[in-house]
């Protein structure tokens, strides 16, 4: 039967875990905990030296036998730094978060993530914003600090870790529970109320505003990313982490975007469509495009065509997509009957009436407009019909 169980409560395991349920374990709570990451380096330690002590099968009948006593009795308290078994664990020698040499102890703040939404307009022409933001700073007259030289002492009821451990008898299981230091809140130290920085209140940090320029490139998408690194809060005793902007892109009441190709809907009249003229595109900058339709060849309602190199420019190297054109022939809602002879003459004969053979009746009826909800509800079946299909209305392909 297990003597203890606090290595096994911080792993968050039961007492009959396998090894590879303990290194599953020991993964999820060490990328959580990992200094670089924010996280508590002593909380990490313990963590670490857990998972250290229950993989070792020697180790481990050792501990459920008698605990953290028979592991000091036997020699088993040490063991490898835990920055080296995390890396053993995870691969590379270097820093895990940040891709240089692993400096040990020092936890990095966490990042400050923005979102700017931005135009397609914007990201078709590139565009140099300002953020403003309040971040926090090591206060000035201490030094980061938070008083006068040695006024800051560590906590005795914590022993400076920030956290209080509670266990707790559970039947034949010990159960450990952590807590926040009441007496330092956390923070593992204390100041003495008259010893503390008049300017920073012994917090240590000051509010400061900062202005950044943040260039969006010609090209970019919603969800990219631009990064300000160590522009973050400052604390002391840690890096400052980075401010990671994120774009959003604000929907266009003219095109879509299809990744560097550009859509649009362009509604035409019959007599364009079947007689040729021009048409005027805006652009996404400070243009128009002219599109002749030439006499002879017709446009097809629901028809796409394509215009080479007026879509969005790449990121890299700004080279553009394409522009794709769906028309939509807007037809007359009523004719002059004088002037149909002029159409039979123009457009092809009509198509004549189906033979139905012998015992079919033909019997005449006329056409009714619907009323409108029965309409809305056809209208709504269709499109329901064509979504489940799954055949796309408009497909632009890569060129």
């Amino acid at each position: 039967m297990v003597r203890e169980s606090k290595y096994y409560d911080l792993l968050e395991v039961p007492a009959d875990a396998s090894e590879a349920d303990l290194k599953k374990a020991y993964r999820k709570k060490a990328l959580r905990l990992h200094p670089d990451k924010g996280g508590d380096p002593e909380l990490f330690k313990e963590v670490t030296h857990a998972y250290e002590v229950l993989s070792d099968p020697q180790k481990r009948n050792v501990y459920d036998a008698r605990g953290e006593a028979g592991l000091s009795e036997s020699g088993g308290m040490g063991g490898m730094d835990p920055q080296d078994l995390f890396s053993q664990l995870f691969g590379g020698g270097g820093g895990f978060f940040g891709g240089g040499p692993r400096q040990s102890g020092v936890r990095k703040t966490k990042d400050l993530v923005h979102r700017v939404h931005v135009t397609l307009e914007d990201l078709y022409k590139g565009k140099t914003t300002k953020l403003a933001l309040t971040r926090n700073v090591l206060c000035s007259k201490c030094n980061g600090k938070g008083g006068k030289e040695g006024a800051v002492r560590s906590c005795g009821n914590c022993s400076g870790r920030g956290i209080k451990v509670t266990l707790r008898q559970m039947g034949p299981m010990i159960q450990q529970i952590q807590s926040a230091c009441d007496e330092c809140s956390g923070t593992g130290e204390v100041i003495n109320p008259k010893d503390r920085c008049g300017n920073c209140k012994g917090k240590k940090v000051m509010p400061e505003k900062k202005i950044l320029e943040v260039h969006i490139d010609k090209g970019m998408k919603g969800g990219q990313t631009i990064q300000f690194s160590g522009e973050s809060d400052q604390a002391p005793g840690a890096q400052p982490g980075d401010v990671v902007i994120v774009i959003e892109e604000k929907p266009h009441d003219r095109f879509k975007r299809q990744d560097n190709n550009l859509i649009t809907d362009i509604e035409v009249d019959l007599l364009t469509a079947l007689g040729g003229g021009q048409i005027a595109i805006r652009h996404l900058d400070e243009r128009a495009l002219l599109i002749n339709l030439h006499p002879g060849d017709v446009v097809q309602h629901d028809s796409v065509k394509v215009i080479r190199g007026q879509g969005m420019p790449s990121k890299r190297h700004h080279e553009p997509g394409d522009l794709y054109v769906k028309f939509t022939v807007a037809f007359p809602e009523r004719m002059d009957p004088s002037v149909i002879p002029l159409l039979e003459r123009a457009l092809p004969p009509r198509k004549p009436i189906e033979k139905f053979g012998k015992g079919i009746d033909l019997e005449e009826v006329e056409l009714d407009e619907p009323d409108a909800r029965n309409k809305a509800q056809a209208m709504a079946d269709d499109a329901m019909d064509e979504d489940q299909d799954g055949e796309p209305r408009v497909q632009c392909a890569n060129q």
